[in-house]
């Protein structure tokens, strides 16, 4: 039979589970706003927005309840302590998705931003970062992570090169410039977004190995 300490780490589990689900289907809908898809409906963002505010409380709680009424061993302290990271910095990718939604509709001329700067490969890669990123937790896989860290530099210098595009072009051309300033700042978002990814990748190394890897990833 399962000790009161096992089933408060298995409800933590699913809890982390469930809140990076959410995120998930978040960055998708603001994959898709960005590239002039169909989205969900902004209430259904707005809801789900919710339901990981509260769940990133629930897991506090949880892990609150974990330090002050159980003993937990040095792994499972790794793992709580991770657990409430991770779930913080799931939070933030979900204000980041819900954020980027917003801002795609003020961008005019969309299509021919997006089609020259590259912006399709990122948004895949957003899309394939925020996923790996769950199976690192889900299964604590290190394969996963390591592709993590890969992807978030890809990202990274992605959206440094599509950025300088668009300000090349803002230059030239001032009516790109709104729409421009618009996309910049939605893959400063991006960017941001693959950093949580990574640091999530960095605390599951941390509760499979009992090391920071952070000075060490690159």
């Amino acid at each position: 039979m399962a000790s009161q300490l096992e089933l408060e780490l298995g409800k933590l589990k699913n809890a982390i589970i469930k809140i990076s689900n959410l995120a998930e289907n978040q960055v998708l809908e603001a994959m898709k706003a960005l590239l002039s898809e169909p989205v969900a409906e902004g209430k259904e963002m707005k809801k789900n927005e919710n339901k990981i505010d509260k769940l990133d409380v629930k897991i506090d709680e949880i892990c609150q309840n974990v330090f002050a009424l159980q003993q937990p061993v040095a792994s499972d302290l790794r793992f709580i302590m991770s657990a409430m990271q991770i779930s913080n910095e799931v939070e933030r990718i979900g204000d980041l998705a819900l954020s980027i939604t917003k801002k795609a509709k003020s961008i005019k001329e969309k299509h021919d931003l997006i089609t020259k700067h590259n912006i399709l490969d990122i948004t895949k890669d957003v899309e394939e970062i925020v996923l790996k990123t769950i199976l690192s937790f889900q299964n604590l896989d290190q394969r996963s992570i390591k592709e993590v860290f890969v992807l978030d530099n890809n990202i990274k210098q992605k959206c440094n090169e599509a950025i300088q595009g668009i300000i090349n072009e803002m230059k030239l051309n001032s009516k790109t410039v709104v729409s421009g300033t618009h996309l910049i700042m939605i893959l400063n978002h991006v960017e941001r977004i693959a950093g949580h990814c990574s640091n999530i990748s960095e605390s599951v190394y941390f509760v499979i190995n009992a090391k920071i890897i952070k000075n060490e990833k690159n």
